[in-house]
């Protein structure tokens, strides 16, 4: 059998950069190589495409400084022919002159956050005839957008965290949001919100940006949580926050004729019992392997876990997925399941739950990844 040559695109121009490159090695170092060719492809964070570059395979979180694609003196720039489709990937050698990278059979994007999960790449892919792996154009650009998840959540009768959604474009940066402070709380206690409020990037992901605001009435500690969103994106969500645990499930749909499956759901447990207040940050997810621990499945009863697979698979539904997504909900102590937000490419980096879920489910890593794969060949 003549082995598929996948391209495997990491980095980025989002702020889940490093991330992208960490789950990137994880997604290199399970793939069969007796079935695939890989050609990677990293994109600087200022939107470069190389390849050739410092082998992804090599990059892990340990170190002082998170791993990024930079040029090196072996790397070459990636060259597109939109127009030549799968043939159209090339890499521009020293002399100027152009190099195939061969007949790419699919690509793998594996991409966290704007320009990579948000339907700008898989429409770039789209217009080039490529097969590739994830949610398409619409899916990936609803679910990067949590303000735009809840509309279609909410349409489907899923039931999402209260919260309302701030335009601060027009606020005023130059005195961090402090003239906008009194306007900002009255649009929170208009919507009836209670605290603690959460307030994050509407358009980001890995917790950037997001936090926790606790006093409540107290106008400027808002705004200036609203201020740190900002910075990621001009959209911010301030959502109440829930009395709950948050429970993930990963869900599977390689082939777009199959029934979407979900894995048993996982909760992320908090190592800080003296931190009672610690919410999931990006240390807790990426960082900080001490911080945090998966539990698979989540200890919670059987009918309670056949609920949340059953929301996950609803809700991936409803925002047309397809591939993969990370389906991550609030279980509250009546056993009442609400979806948080999807994830359209979710983590696979060595404590990412995604994996870590299937594998308790049946599905080791490689099989998982072949499966993505062969489901779009």
């Amino acid at each position: 059998m003549a082995k598929k040559r996948i391209v495997v695109l990491y980095g980025g121009k989002a702020d889940e950069h490093s991330i992208s490159c960490i789950s990137t090695a994880g997604v290199l170092n399970a793939l069969d190589m007796s079935r695939y060719v890989v050609v990677p492809v990293g994109i600087t964070k200022d939107g470069q495409w190389l390849t050739n570059g410092a082998d992804p395979r090599t990059f892990t979180m340990t170190g002082t400084a998170m791993p990024t694609v930079e040029r090196t003196p072996d790397s070459e720039p990636v060259v597109l022919d939109i127009g030549a489709g799968a043939d159209g990937f090339f890499a521009r050698r020293a002399d100027g002159s152009l190099a195939s990278l061969g007949h790419v059979d699919a690509v793998f994007p594996v991409l966290h956050g704007p320009y990579g999960e948000d339907g700008t790449i898989q429409g770039l892919l789209e217009m080039m005839g490529v097969p590739y792996v994830g949610c398409g154009v619409f899916a990936s650009a609803a679910c990067m957008d949590k303000h735009f998840t809840k509309v279609l959540l909410k349409a489907a009768g899923i039931a999402v965290a209260p919260g309302v959604t701030l335009d601060t474009r027009g606020y005023d940066a130059a005195d961090d949001f402090r003239p906008n402070a009194d306007s900002i709380l009255s649009a929170v206690e208009r919507a009836g919100l209670r605290y603690p409020l959460f307030v994050k990037p509407s358009r980001a992901g890995s917790s950037f940006g997001v936090s926790k605001v606790e006093h409540a009435h107290d106008a400027a500690e808002l705004a200036a949580a609203v201020l740190e969103a900002s910075h990621h994106d001009w959209k911010v969500l301030v959502e109440q926050g829930i009395d709950a645990r948050e429970i993930e499930c990963a869900v599977f749909a390689p082939k777009t004729d199959e029934e979407p499956r979900a894995s048993l759901p996982g909760e992320i447990v908090l190592d800080h019992p003296a931190d009672a207040d610690r919410f999931y940050d990006f240390d807790s997810k990426y960082v900080d392997a001490k911080a945090s621990h998966v539990e698979v499945p989540a200890k919670l009863p059987r009918q309670t876990l056949d609920a949340v697979r059953e929301v996950a698979v609803k809700a991936f539904k409803a925002v047309d997925g397809t591939g993969l997504s990370r389906v991550d909900t609030f279980v509250d102590a009546e056993g009442r399941v609400m979806v948080n937000e999807i994830n359209t490419m979710p983590g696979f980096t060595p404590i990412s739950m995604y994996p870590k879920a299937w594998q308790a489910t049946g599905i080791e890593y490689g099989d998982l990844l072949t499966d993505l794969i062969e489901g779009v060949l």
